[in-house]
């Protein structure tokens, strides 16, 4: 492996340098519904098994998969990428919760600490039981029957997953110093090639894209 950083501190490995189990987890998410190696999985690709541990449960919580909408996973996930001040994870969030129509003023609100609310009997549950759980504070028994009303044990239990997903995210980018928007080593149609991998040439197209980083 390089010894030259790529994404924050850490050197990425390029395909023809994997192990071949690290392979094996390279094509497990760009030849799966990803399509690509989100954030995270740029580091975690070198410990195989927790990529492919970690994987099913980020794509539970793609667009689509969860009982959470679009808002509601957006609201909890800029609370708690918030809570651990690591750049990369909230950069994308602001963007990401702002595209699935969060008002712009709610999301800064949500980044800088301060109170906000939402219309929504859902998003407000939401809202409330992420900055409890983020803030280390006992959920009371009002807000705990609250959130099973409009959730279900179904949402709820999504929302915390959910949150801690995005922790283990987040001090991940944390301790390898990731700065907000860092594209990542350029993996494209050359290192694919040289891998032998033609799959991999066609799907690995994701070095610079805009995308959120689940």
């Amino acid at each position: 492996m390089s010894g030259a950083a790529t994404f924050g501190r850490y050197a990425e490995i390029p395909v023809d340098q994997m192990t071949p189990e690290q392979r094996d987890g390279y094509r497990f998410l760009v030849e799966g519904p990803r399509g690509r190696l989100p954030g995270p999985y740029k580091v975690w690709v070198h410990n195989p098994k927790l990529l492919r541990a970690a994987a099913p449960l980020g794509q539970h919580f793609t667009p689509g998969q969860s009982s959470l909408s679009e808002r509601e996973r957006e609201i909890a996930v800029v609370v708690i990428t918030n809570r651990w001040h690591s750049a990369y994870p909230p950069a994308a969030h602001e963007r990401r919760g702002k595209e699935v129509g969060l008002p712009a003023a709610t999301v800064e609100a949500i980044m800088a600490g301060l109170p906000t609310s939402f219309s929504d009997a859902r998003e407000q549950v939401v809202y409330e039981v992420a900055t409890t759980l983020a803030g280390g504070r006992l959920v009371s028994q009002g807000l705990y029957d609250r959130a099973v009303k409009a959730l279900g044990h179904e949402g709820v239990t999504d929302m915390i997953v959910l949150m801690g997903y995005y922790t283990a995210v987040s001090l991940t980018m944390n301790f390898y110093a990731v700065p907000a928007g860092a594209p990542g080593l350029a993996r494209g149609a050359a290192e694919a090639a040289s891998a032998g991998d033609r799959q991999m040439q066609q799907r690995d197209r994701v070095s610079r894209e805009c995308v959120v980083e689940a």
